[in-house]
């Protein structure tokens, strides 16, 4: 394993930071690469050089953390900048991912009851501070706190975004090694 690692750290390092521009994110992304690598090795079918393996699942990791940090923003930043400046940083997977996630989160509000789907909306898309919605839904500050907890928690488990993703990834991984 310490050979393995020597002998790939910095390119890997190099690749990930190509890639992304939080240098503690890159050494702990680096490190996770190195091992799912090293674990994967079993599997490396040889019709592509070691390093190229490593940096496809460089990619893929990267992509993870990117799909991951777009996730948060869309749902739960109230500050378009935010949403901006993610972008920006997203590069070439951008759009794809931005479409792939909209397209889950709108999936998923619709499983959603309608009392849970607006709460989420005013506070999340609309941007309303809990005590406006209160007042708009004519119900208490701390039912409205309740309700939205309720609702964040209900989209948490109707949300199968990384489900599914996990679920593509494991398959993909079963039928590179028939």
């Amino acid at each position: 394993m310490q050979d393995f690692y020597n002998k790939y750290y910095l390119s890997v390092r190099g690749f990930v930071k190509k890639r992304i521009d939080d240098e503690g994110l890159i050494d702990e992304l680096t490190n996770d690469v190195l091992l799912a690598a090293y674990n994967s090795l079993p599997n490396f079918n040889h019709q592509c050089s070691e390093f190229s393996f490593i940096c496809s699942i460089a990619k893929h990791r990267v992509i993870d953390y990117y799909r991951k940090r777009k996730l948060k923003t869309v749902l739960f930043s109230t500050n378009p900048e935010f949403e901006e400046i993610a972008d920006k940083a997203i590069g070439p997977e951008r759009d794809a991912l931005k479409n792939e996630l909209k397209n889950e989160i709108k999936a998923t509000f619709e499983e959603l009851g309608e009392g849970y789907r607006k709460i989420l909306r005013l506070k999340y898309v609309s941007g309303w501070k809990v005590i406006k919605i209160a007042q708009k839904l004519k119900i208490s500050v701390k039912a409205v706190e309740s309700r939205l907890i309720r609702a964040k928690k209900e989209f948490r488990s109707k949300w199968n975004y990384d489900k599914k993703t996990a679920y593509q990834y494991s398959e993909n991984k079963r039928i590179n090694r028939d």
